[in-house]
């Protein structure tokens, strides 16, 4: 391995997101991902409970009298004590109810990148604002960038969506619109020759639709989730109440969605002046069940968009995509 190919593998691109935090890293010209749930459930202190999880291997903090585990296993111990998992964040961003939300994510990050040098460069992904909002996104950039840098990262941020973007339109020169939909947003970007020109997000994701299926089945969200990802097909035929419930509030998500993309372009401000058609890319975890795809070109043809597109599909992972576009934004910069 040439000393340039060993400096570019020791960048991380990092997606921190609501549902999942990713790792992409090149490794031999091939990039290879980690993944863990952004979550934890807790369980009451015992010094026996303690070692059996250290002897297991469960990644766990201790706080006060109680153990948080967190990362994957938190789904498994969960679904085992018919309890849902907590998040770290709410909403695309830090969870303002979980006082412990930053601790977690620093150890869950670590867990997922292991050994390193000091000094590593880490892309990290952030959303956008809500369409329409100044909502403020400073605090929760300037914790996770505190939380990598405390680690001994060099770091930057890359904005979601446009990551979309870095990972799948290489072809087109890194012009097109890309979307992330992930648990707590949906973000969106129009990119050009990999200029960010707009970018926005809407809060109607995928927990938003786990939320509003609970709420009707009883079900918790967790498992409507897992099925969610899983095995629902969005085909217009239901063998199931959840999936009928479910097919209602993805296609509520859907509207909303093309709503705000078609209505962020309208009008001469807003309206780039391209010379050809463009890509769009879907991403994401809520992106994934089969037919969505499908179901998302059937609304936005009927919408009258304003903007000439050349394809509309799925990214290649929707899972790893915006971990993907950091890890390529920060190649790009060695």
């Amino acid at each position: 391995m040439s000393r340039t190919e060993a400096t570019k593998s020791e960048v991380i691109g990092l997606d921190i997101g609501t549902s999942r935090i990713v790792t992409a890293r090149r490794v031999n010209n091939e990039i290879k991902y980690s993944t863990q749930l952004n979550a934890f459930v807790t369980i009451p202190y015992s010094r026996m409970t303690e070692n059996m999880l250290q002897k297991e291997g469960v990644p766990f903090a201790i706080e006060g009298d109680e153990i948080l585990v967190h990362g994957n296993e938190s789904e498994r111990f969960a679904d085992l004590l018919n309890k849902d998992i907590r998040r770290t964040m709410s909403r695309g961003v830090l969870n303002p109810d979980e006082p412990e939300s930053v601790r977690l994510i620093r150890q869950i990050t670590q867990l997922l990148i292991g050994n390193f040098e000091k000094g590593q460069k880490v892309y990290f992904t952030v959303p956008a604002a809500p369409l329409g909002s100044e909502e403020n996104l400073t605090y929760h950039e300037a914790s996770l960038r505190r939380v990598l840098t405390d680690s001994g990262f060099e770091v930057k941020s890359v904005n979601e969506g446009l990551a979309v973007v870095y990972a799948e339109l290489e072809s087109s020169n890194y012009t097109g619109i890309g979307i992330s939909c992930g648990g707590g947003l949906c973000n969106v970007c129009l990119s050009y020759l990999s200029v960010p020109i707009l970018s926005f997000s809407i809060p109607k994701a995928g927990d938003f639709i786990d939320a509003s299926a609970a709420s009707v089945t009883g079900e918790r969200p967790n498992r409507i989730r897992i099925l969610k990802e899983q095995s629902f097909y969005i085909n217009g035929h239901f063998d199931s109440k959840l999936q009928q419930v479910l097919s209602v509030y993805y296609d509520d998500m859907i509207q909303s969605l093309v709503a705000a993309v078609k209505n962020a372009f309208q009008g001469p401000r807003n309206l780039p002046k391209l010379s050809r058609p463009i890509p769009l890319v879907l991403s994401g975890g809520t992106a994934m069940p089969k037919g969505f795809r499908e179901r998302f070109e059937a609304v936005l043809q009927a919408s009258d968009f304003p903007l000439e597109l050349s394809e509309i599909r799925m990214a290649a992972d929707p899972l790893t995509s915006t971990a993907k576009g950091a890890l390529v934004a920060a190649l790009a910069e060695m």
